[in-house]
């Protein structure tokens, strides 16, 4: 007479969104990079914001007075956050390629099939790390920049009109960059190559723009998307460029483009 043995219902079970951004975090806190990158966010951020405003400050006595009317306080005491974006630009660009230089990648596809869930999950990191660190580096920076102003140039306060969403924003927009270097990292798939875009994105073109000649060279830097979306740090602005919220929503659609190209040939190309 025959038996028959009921075995247990398997435990397994998909892995969620959830899951995945969990893994994606571990992974992330386990490069010795990612440590690397935030002291250098922190110490460039603040220690470059402090120079300049303390510079810029004692100079104000004799600057001319086209140079007074534009003094923008809030603006040149976070002013270091221009460099130290570049740090978490490149954390970005890790929490990708160093997956695809070792291999990981594989492993990590073939655990989360959905390829789609695997770069919003690295999104999702990187952006919570971005700006919890931008949001840091931007406020400590304005309250030492303020106070190595005072005295010497007109400061602002967090009061005024503006001058919170300049600083809060900061860290809106170092979430762009970051994703920037996501999206660039599994675009290029190696380290170097997406640091030189990023690199050229922040920096090259945008002097490059500068030096072209009339309206040509105005509306290039008007639009640019790094470009535009600093003027949300920005409380007193310039001729020939956005408002600070169209200028974000000028980032923030090309960062999306870049991400949705990245998002095609992470689903469609073998890695």
């Amino acid at each position: 007479m025959s038996t028959t043995v009921a075995l247990p219902a398997s435990s397994y079970r998909p892995a969620r969104l959830t899951d995945t951004v969990r893994s994606e975090a571990t992974k992330l806190s386990t490069i010795p990079s990612t440590t690397w990158a935030l002291i250098a966010t922190l110490i460039i951020g603040v220690g470059l914001s402090a120079l300049l405003s303390a510079v810029t400050a004692h100079a104000w006595q004799i600057d001319t007075p086209r140079v007074r009317e534009t003094w923008d306080p809030t603006a040149m005491s976070t002013s270091g956050g221009s460099i130290a974006q570049l740090a978490l630009a490149v954390l970005g660009v890790l929490a990708v390629t160093s997956e695809y230089a070792t291999g990981e990648i594989r492993s990590t596809l073939a655990a989360t099939p959905h390829r789609g869930r695997v770069l919003a999950a690295k999104a999702a990191v990187v952006s919570l790390v971005a700006f919890v660190a931008g949001e840091i580096v931007m406020f400590t920076a304005y309250g030492i920049g303020q106070a190595l102003i005072h005295g010497h140039a007109p400061t602002s306060s967090l009061s005024q009109p503006g001058v919170f969403r300049a600083v809060s924003g900061g860290g809106l927009y170092i979430i762009a960059i970051a994703l920037l270097g996501v999206g660039f990292g599994t675009l290029l798939r190696g380290t170097a190559a997406a640091i030189s875009t990023l690199v050229a994105l922040l920096y090259v073109l945008p002097a490059l723009a500068a030096a072209l000649p009339g309206e040509l060279g105005h509306a290039v830097q008007k639009y640019w998307p790094t470009q535009a979306g600093g003027q949300v740090t920005n409380v007193v602005h310039a001729a020939h460029t956005l408002g600070p919220w169209t200028g974000m929503a000028d980032l923030t659609a090309f960062t999306m483009l870049v991400l949705a190209v990245a998002y095609w040939r992470l689903t469609r190309t073998d890695s």
